[in-house]
């Protein structure tokens, strides 16, 4: 038996379909922490933590819940915390019924830059993701990337409060 043939476990056709979903991994990130870099000063992360924060009610959430939308360890997003801190745009808050919990608050210098770097930024997802399928391709994405996504690991992960059911 030949190398390949003891180590191809996909066929070809999945391959095909990994090698596309594989370039997309690598691809999108690069592009959208460059677009973000440039026009705002941000990462692609560090504006899904202010995003994210701009969308919760009272523009605040807990460290714990911020992490699990974000997909990293309290680690990580601390230390994103502290950057965002330092430019005035973070604040942290301990919960007032729970002293265990801290939460992060968006402040109204944050809240500005989330509508400062939000329009160039959607408009580059736009034009990467939406321009370059339709509209039924848009919603199956939508719910294929889910569907993964709940394969990998048991939370919801992040959506627009206006779209959770």
């Amino acid at each position: 038996m030949t190398e390949n043939a003891e180590i191809a476990s996909l066929s070809p056709q999945e391959l095909d379909i990994w090698a596309g979903v594989a370039t997309l991994l690598e691809r999108l990130p690069a592009a959208l922490d460059a677009q973000l870099q440039q026009d705002s000063g941000l990462t692609n992360f560090e504006h899904g933590i202010l995003f994210a924060l701009f969308s919760a009610p009272d523009s605040s959430l807990r460290l714990s819940v911020l992490a699990s939308y974000a997909s990293c360890t309290l680690s990580r997003l601390s230390r994103a915390i502290s950057r965002l801190e330092a430019r005035g745009w973070v604040r942290r808050e301990l919960d007032p019924t729970d002293g265990r919990f801290t939460f992060g608050v968006l402040t109204d210098t944050g809240r500005a830059k989330v509508i400062e770097s939000t329009p160039a930024h959607h408009a580059l997802i736009r034009h990467l993701i939406f321009d370059s399928i339709s509209a039924a391709q848009a919603k199956s994405l939508g719910t294929i990337t889910r569907r993964i996504s709940a394969t990998i690991g048991p939370d919801d992960g992040w959506r627009p409060q206006e779209i959770e059911s």
